[in-house]
């Protein structure tokens, strides 16, 4: 038997793998609010998705190093330069930070996520 919160999570459309390919790391918004934001990067032709804030103290991961050592991608977080593999989400410290699975699908980047996400903020109108 699964639990609600495992049947409410499902593939997310991000967008078109041409634009999102662009840069090291986009931040992705989740309708469920600013702790549920998602760090999507793009690495070596690779995408990964985690939470968007660190597990120590909630600093931008968006904004941090991102270095390979021995083979391992990892995201250094930009206030206190804890290390979180890309990967799997673990950090020499002991922290964990949640990991998404990402799929690429006819040209596009869904990530598996319980909330919405968008490219937006939820809430604001995007102008013309």
């Amino acid at each position: 038997m699964t639990s609600l919160e495992d049947e409410s999570v499902s593939w997310r459309l991000i967008g078109p793998v041409s634009e999102l390919s662009k840069k090291l790391c986009r931040l992705i918004y989740s309708s469920d609010g600013r702790d549920a934001d998602v760090c999507l990067f793009h690495v070596n032709g690779e995408f990964f998705a985690m939470d968007a804030r660190c597990a120590h103290s909630g600093g931008p991961l968006c904004d941090g190093d991102i270095e390979e050592a021995d083979g391992v991608l990892q995201v250094f977080c930009p206030w206190h330069d804890y290390d979180f593999n890309l990967k799997t989400g673990k950090s020499s410290t002991g922290l964990q930070q949640q990991v998404f699975e990402v799929k690429l699908e006819d040209g596009n980047v869904y990530v598996k996520h319980a909330s919405e996400l968008s490219l937006q903020p939820f809430g604001q109108v995007k102008e013309n």
